[in-house]
């Protein structure tokens, strides 16, 4: 959508008109947390509590809008900034005025050249209408699944690599320059640029108490229109499916909330809703926004041996637990894939994952294995057979979770 058509729909941006008054930037705050507008970016954080944080901090702050999205199976952020890049720099904007910054970074992936030419065209056309204040950049942050975490991104920023940091301090504190930063993620922004136009009751309208407003939800699998959806929070996961023309097989099982989510068996999906509070009995969040349905044609087994390797090849390599925990499991696991397991492996993987949970500098353990222990328990009788008799005939089926393409590395001549 372009800057004109942006406009045309949405109007000027609130702050925009009030800023030369100098007000409106607390309101926005308020708005934000009479709104409940939770973070996008899988922790859920209260939004409003973020701003807070950085606007009391001493010095003058920065805004990152981390488009970074290095989890595979979900596409929003990159379609946001595709798409609708306005809407997610208006949030930006509305953000750094609220907190008097006078810069704005918009992190995009390296590889994701749609999304990189619709933020690069949204400034241009900015610049060309009226020029941008504050001033807004753009930077390219590395494909990894670990590149996006907030500690890692501010790192990357600073001049270092893109690897998680131990917190404190946070980045509201002392962020990109060691100067206070608020880091929200694309969908968020966008949120804001909405609530701020049209305030926090209209954006109640829709969702649960605890959980209010809609949400970008990336649907994979065997249905016919696989793709980025939005949808309310507690909305049912069947409207879901029906939106995307249905499931065009048996579905065995669902991942929720991407690769640092949990899986939930097939038999129970029928009467599963999309909110944190309606999944947390079966162990599962939103996460990120990602569902992701498993066709009865796959071999679960098989799906999560590759993935859980891919894990752990995203370790940032810097805390022992991930570096040699993950590895472990991971290997735990192929060989419970391949049939050559000794005894006890699934006991072996339950103690390495309580030994690496909660540990290092990120999160990323803590992720992998709750996506295996829920993968363990929902696909037993699968592990169980593998475990005795090897590999089964849809084990060599081109596999259904979505990994990145290896990076080719050039080679001298």
């Amino acid at each position: 959508m372009s800057l004109p058509e942006h406009l045309a729909l949405h109007g000027e941006q609130p702050l925009a008109r009030s800023r030369r008054k100098r007000r409106g930037a607390p309101a926005l705050i308020d708005q934000v947390e009479h709104a409940g507008l939770l973070g996008r970016g899988g922790a859920a954080f209260p939004t409003a509590v973020k701003l807070r944080a950085v606007a009391r901090a001493r010095g003058r702050p920065i805004v990152v809008v981390n488009g970074a999205e290095g989890e595979p199976a979900s596409l929003k952020d990159r379609t946001l900034l595709t798409a609708l890049p306005h809407l997610v720099l208006d949030g930006g904007l509305l953000a750094a005025q609220a907190l008097g910054a006078e810069e704005i970074i918009v992190c995009v992936p390296e590889r994701a050249e749609d999304c990189l030419g619709g933020v690069e065209q949204a400034l241009t056309e900015r610049r060309q209408l009226s020029g941008s204040s504050p001033a807004i950049q753009l930077a390219t942050v590395p494909d990894r699944y670990v590149a996006g975490q907030e500690s890692a991104l501010v790192n990357h920023l600073s001049g270092g690599p893109a690897i998680p940091t131990f917190t404190p301090p946070l980045p509201s504190q002392r962020g990109v320059r060691r100067r206070p930063t608020l880091v929200n993620n694309s969908e968020t922004l966008a949120h804001i640029a909405l609530i701020a136009r049209h305030g926090s009751q209209w954006f109640r309208q829709l969702g649960t108490t605890a959980q209010p407003g809609s949400t970008l939800i990336t649907l994979s699998g065997p249905v016919a229109y696989p793709g980025v959806y939005e949808i309310e929070h507690g909305a049912s996961l069947t409207s879901l499916i029906d939106a995307a023309g249905g499931a065009t097989t048996a579905v065995r099982a669902g991942l929720f909330g991407g690769y640092a989510g949990a899986w939930i068996s097939g038999e129970q999906l029928g009467s599963v809703a999309l909110s944190d509070e309606q999944l947390a009995p079966h162990g599962a969040s939103m996460g990120a926004g990602v569902v992701l349905l498993l066709s009865e044609n796959a071999c679960p087994v098989a799906e999560i041996a590759r993935t859980a390797r891919w894990l752990a090849e995203q370790s940032a390599g810097q805390c022992g637990p991930c570096v040699h925990g993950l590895q472990a499991i991971a290997a735990a696991i192929e060989e419970l894939a391949a049939g050559g397991a000794s005894a006890g492996a699934e006991a072996r993987i339950a103690r390495w994952g309580s030994l690496a949970k909660g540990r290092g500098a990120c999160r990323h353990p803590d992720g992998v294995v709750r996506f295996i222990a829920s993968a363990l328990g929902v696909f037993a009788e699968e592990f169980a057979d593998h475990a005795h008799h090897g590999p089964c005939d849809a084990c060599s089926r081109a596999p259904d979770l979505p990994l990145p393409a290896p990076i080719a590395l050039a080679t001298a001549a």
